[in-house]
């Protein structure tokens, strides 16, 4: 007897479910470098990335801000609160590195979704997954302590959340300022410009209208391997 394997449904579609109609999640739209939700506040919404890209970075003390990860679409984020079981503040500074829509709902309507979906607790599983291995991919990055080395690894890392593989190598799907990269690794505008120059001048990179093409990505581990 033939099975009949049902489509499995996306994370888009299951989280618009969330509060079974009543009040269901709520669409935002934010400007690139607008704050999304700063550390201390109070952990109140479950967010959907549905367009563009989030960073999230920690702050520390002397005013140092690091980026933890990258967020790409179809990514659940700001769910200290469903981890710690308690009403935790926000522990990250999440920004919008791209123009982003975003869903949100409450917490509680995605804890309640959470107990009667399965399908939603195992794509958010999924999802989580994803985000801890980027985190330790950008913390290997700032383990860097040379600058290029430094950007070499954040390139990769870009290549795999957001590539799309062209005719000329892997072209990754953001417009990026030197500006933006510069703060993403804990860098100076100047200093990325010169880097990216040189990588450039190697032919290991083109970038055409700030979208940044690595031709070989192997070959371009290797620089700092």
């Amino acid at each position: 007897m033939n099975m009949v394997v049902m489509p499995e449904k996306s994370l888009a579609t299951v989280f618009r479910q969330v509060g079974s109609g009543g009040f269901p999640p709520v669409v935002e739209t934010f400007d690139r470098g607008k704050t999304i939700f700063f550390p201390g506040d109070p952990a109140e919404r479950v967010f959907f990335l549905l367009k563009g890209a989030v960073k999230l970075s920690r702050v520390y003390e002397a005013g140092e801000e690091i980026t933890v990860a990258l967020l790409r679409e179809n990514t659940v984020f700001g769910v200290l609160s469903l981890l710690t079981g308690n009403r935790s503040d926000r522990f990250y500074h999440a920004v919008a590195f791209t123009p982003v829509d975003l869903l949100s709902a409450p917490i509680d309507q995605v804890e309640q979704s959470l107990k009667d979906n399965p399908d939603l607790s195992m794509l958010m599983l999924r999802g989580l997954s994803s985000r801890i291995l980027q985190t330790e991919m950008m913390i290997e990055t700032l383990a860097h302590r040379d600058m290029g080395s430094r950007l070499v690894s954040f390139l990769l890392i870009l290549c795999r959340d957001f590539g799309v593989p062209t005719t000329d190598g892997i072209t990754i799907d953001l417009k990026l300022s030197h500006q933006a990269i510069a703060e993403a690794i804990g860098s100076t505008r100047v200093t990325i410009t010169r880097l990216l120059g040189d990588l450039r001048d190697e032919k290991m990179i083109s970038i055409y209208k700030k979208k940044i093409t690595v031709h070989n990505p192997v070959a371009l581990s290797q620089q700092f391997t």
